[in-house]
C-alpha cells in the first residue's frame, strides 16, 4: 500500500504544521478521533477511505478502524494490493479485539481472493491456531469438569507423546461418562501406537468395537477395524468394515483406498475399480491409488488403462510434496 503523503513546501504552511503537530502531541487521541469520526467528503474515494481504515488499524486503533474497513472492503474493486492490506488489517484487528467471526470472515476472503499467497497461508495457519487455543481455554475455564474439557487435556497429552498419561485421562472420562463418544476410539489409537503384537492388536480391536456400541455409525472405528483385519490377512472382514466406513462418511478417502486394496487382495478386481477410482479422484496426489487401480485394470484385461495409470503413479511420485498431515483416522474421529 502506498499511502499518500502531503508535502507542505510553502514556509507559511510549515508554521501551521508545527502548530498542529504540537497540538496532537499534547492530545494524541485527537488525531484518532478526527480520522475515525470525520465525515468523509463527497470526493473521498473508496481508496482514501480504505487507507484511512488501514492506517488506524495498523496503529492499533482497531475500535475506530473496524467499522471503516467493514464498510469499504466490498467497494475495493480494482486495487488488489489495497484489498489485500484492508482485509489483512481487519483480520489483525479481529484478533486484537477477539472478534472471532470477523477473523474467520476475513480469512475466508483472503483465501478466496489470494489463493496460494504465502503470506495469506501463513496468517491463516497462525490465526486459526490461535483461535483454536483461545476456544480451548474458554472451554476449560467455563466447563472444566465436562467430558469435552477432559478430552482436550487427554489430546494434549497425546500431542506431547505422553501416551500413558493420555490413556489414563481417557479412562477417567469413561469413569465419569461411560457413553462419551470417541473415547474408546482414542484408547484404541493409543494402543496401536505401541509396538504391535497379537495382544495389543486384540486390545485395540476391543476398544474400536466398544466405540461402535456407543456410536454405531462411527466411520473412524469401522476404518480402524478394517485396517486391523487387513493386517491380520482377513480380507473379507476388512472389506465389510471398509465398506461401512464409506457408507458412514462418503468423504473419508482412505476408506476407499483400504476397500480397493482389500478387494484386490481377495481377487475381486472388477469390484475394486469403483472405490479405487473414487479414491484417485479424491486424492490425485497419492501414487498408491494409481498403483492399486492399475493392478485392478491389469487383472481384468485392460492393459492400456493399466499402463496409463502406472504412468500417473510415476508422475505422482515425482510431484509428491513433503507435507505435515494428520492421520486420516484421526481427522475422521469427530464423527
Amino acid at each position: 500500500m502506498n499511502l499518500r503523503r502531503i508535502e507542505l513546501g510553502v514556509p507559511k504552511f510549515q508554521c501551521r504544521f508545527v502548530l498542529v503537530a504540537a497540538i496532537l502531541v499534547g492530545n494524541p487521541g485527537a488525531w484518532v478521533n478526527a480520522q475515525a469520526s470525520k465525515t468523509p467528503t463527497t470526493a473521498e474515494s473508496p481508496t482514501a477511505t480504505a487507507e484511512r481504515g488501514i492506517t488506524l488499524g495498523t496503529r492499533g486503533h482497531c475500535k475506530e478502524a473496524m467499522p471503516i474497513l467493514k464498510q469499504v472492503i466490498p467497494k475495493i474493486l480494482n486495487d488488489r494490493d489495497l484489498l489485500h492490506d484492508a482485509v489483512m488489517a481487519r483480520a489483525q484487528c479481529g484478533m486484537a479485539t477477539d472478534q472471532r467471526d470477523v477473523v474467520a470472515e476475513s480469512l475466508i476472503i483472503l483465501g478466496r481472493e489470494f489463493p496460494g499467497d504465502p503470506k495469506v497461508l501463513y496468517i491463516t495457519t497462525r490465526y486459526y491456531s490461535e483461535l483454536a487455543n483461545r476456544t480451548a481455554q474458554e472451554l476449560i475455564q467455563k466447563s472444566p469438569s465436562s467430558p469435552e474439557a477432559e478430552t482436550l487435556i487427554a489430546e494434549a497429552f497425546q500431542a506431547q507423546g505422553k501416551m500413558d498419561d493420555a490413556a489414563a485421562q481417557f479412562r477417567k472420562i469413561l469413569e465419569q461418562s461411560p457413553n462419551q463418544p470417541g473415547v474408546h476410539y482414542q484408547l484404541g489409537r493409543i494402543l496401536l501406537a505401541k509396538p504391535m503384537d497379537p495382544n495389543t492388536s486384540e486390545e485395540a480391536r476391543k476398544e474400536f468395537e466398544a466405540e461402535l456400541k456407543i456410536n454405531p455409525t462411527s466411520p473412524a472405528a469401522e476404518f480402524m477395524l478394517g485396517d486391523l483385519a487387513w493386517r491380520n490377512q482377513k480380507a473379507d472382514e476388512a472389506i465389510e468394515h471398509f465398506t461401512r466406513a464409506t457408507q458412514y462418511d462418503a468423504g473419508l478417502a482412505e476408506a476407499y483406498l483400504g476397500l480397493g486394496i482389500a478387494l484386490n487382495a481377495a481377487g475381486k478386481y472388477q469390484e475394486a475399480i469403483t472405490p479405487l477410482k473414487k479414491y484417485t479422484d479424491m486424492d490425485p496426489s497419492d501414487p498408491a491409488g494409481y498403483y492399486q487401480l492399475a493392478t485392478a485394470y491389469a487383472r481384468t484385461g485392460n492393459k492400456p488403462e493399466a499402463d496409463r495409470l502406472l504412468a500417473l503413479q510415476r508422475e505422482a511420485e515425482k510431484k509428491k510434496p513433503r507435507m505435515l498431515t494428520v492421520a486420516p483416522q484421526e481427522a475422521a474421529q469427530p464423527h
